[in-house]
């Protein structure tokens, strides 16, 4: 049976990696979410720590990405 979350079966580095190449770098990812561990010497290393820890953080990342799924679907047929 297909899952209908695309945040089913998917870490947060999963969807760190994807956000940061479907936006085609970290730039234009801190404007969608203009956070400090996106704008300030980002890494996906640096953003995962805070991430973990920040729950409001997580959730904006993890709604961006369920709204960019589908053109994300589209890139990679």
């Amino acid at each position: 049976m297909a899952h209908n979350d695309p945040l089913h079966g998917m870490t947060l580095q999963k969807i760190l990696e994807e956000l940061v190449a479907f936006f085609e770098g970290w730039e234009t990812l801190s404007k969608e979410i203009p956070i400090n561990c996106f704008t300030k010497n980002p890494s996906i290393k640096s953003s995962l720590t805070f991430l973990r820890k920040t729950p409001w953080a997580r959730e904006k990342v993890e709604r961006l990405y369920v709204k960019v799924y589908p053109f994300l679907q589209k890139n990679k047929k």
